[in-house]
């Protein structure tokens, strides 16, 4: 029997309530379920968006990190907003993430309605270096 062709990734510190994985990757591209701005120490949903945005992005980087990439491997993030007019907090964590104006990757926000006390949630697709060996 041939291998799987997809692997799931799982974050420490991040679950979903239902039973998916944190991102399914195959060959050099991976695609995240949404990303929450929930604490990854405590679990608790922060009452603001600038906690939770900040929360977001390190959710990004450790799930680049486990499939063995880095935010220079993000092709596209969308971002989905309770309040899609309050950027300020997203846009400074975009900034901190991706200062190259040249070299960002795409975005996209769309308003939502969020359960569980979200304000954001996030989606990414990525393509990943071949692993070697």
């Amino acid at each position: 029997m041939a291998a799987p062709l997809r692997t799931s990734i799982d974050l420490p510190g991040f679950r979903h309530a239902n039973p998916i994985p944190a991102a399914a990757r195959i060959g050099p591209f991976l695609a995240s379920g949404a990303l929450t701005g929930r604490d990854p120490a405590t679990g608790a949903m922060p009452p603001a968006l600038d906690e939770q945005c900040a929360h977001v992005f390190g959710h990004v980087r450790a799930l680049l990190a486990a499939a063995g990439g880095g935010p220079e491997h993000v092709l596209k993030l969308t971002f989905h907003l309770a309040d899609p007019g309050d950027r300020a907090a997203l846009n400074r964590e975009w900034l901190a993430a991706f200062p190259d104006p040249a070299h960002r990757p795409a975005r996209q926000v769309l308003a939502a309605r969020l359960d569980g006390g979200a304000l954001v949630h996030c989606d990414l697709l990525a393509v990943l270096p071949t692993p070697t060996a």
